[in-house]
């Protein structure tokens, strides 16, 4: 086969293969997204695919207003990362509710704190989704007054402000 006809084949398969491949991505459930948020002065990061759970109105992106929140007394802090961060550290009083173990922990959390309670979410930074994840399920859960507060854990601990271990 002369070498013109291998690329004249190559030239048109390229283009249909590479077609055929965003209309699968486009289609399925688990696509890749094209487009994401990757700035972490924005907020938390996100690639934006369709089961995106960061809501950038929950976002306390102020440590400020985390804190005096936090000084209030008012709302109760949940930590959504796992059991084993949670044992070595958290923030003064918060909840253990693993974003992947929420089934676990939400009957004995609604036992304690009625739906009316302000919460506020948090994780490992804004590279970590799990505070809007569990936010989410929150407010599935009939919490109506839930924030994430972006900067998690690792800037409380840095200000050095009320931790437990």
């Amino acid at each position: 086969m002369p070498y013109k006809d291998i690329l004249k084949e190559f030239l048109i398969l390229l283009p249909l293969s590479v077609a055929v491949a965003f209309m699968v991505n486009h289609f399925s459930p688990r696509g890749i997204p094209f487009f994401g948020e990757w700035d972490v002065s924005k907020g938390v990061i996100t690639a934006k695919s369709r089961n995106d759970v960061v809501v950038r109105e929950l976002e306390i992106k102020d440590f400020f207003e985390a804190k005096e929140i936090f000084d209030s007394g008012n709302a109760v802090f949940v930590d959504a990362r796992s059991p084993d961060m949670y044992e070595e550290a958290h923030i003064a009083g918060a909840v253990s509710i693993p974003a992947y173990m929420f089934n676990e922990y939400i009957i004995e959390f609604t036992a304690l704190y009625p739906v009316s309670t302000p919460v506020v979410t948090y994780c490992s930074g804004r590279e970590c989704e799990d505070g809007h994840t569990v936010a989410q399920y929150l407010i599935e859960e009939g919490y109506s007054d839930v924030r994430v507060f972006i900067d998690g854990y690792p800037l409380w601990f840095e200000r050095g402000f009320s931790v437990e271990p």
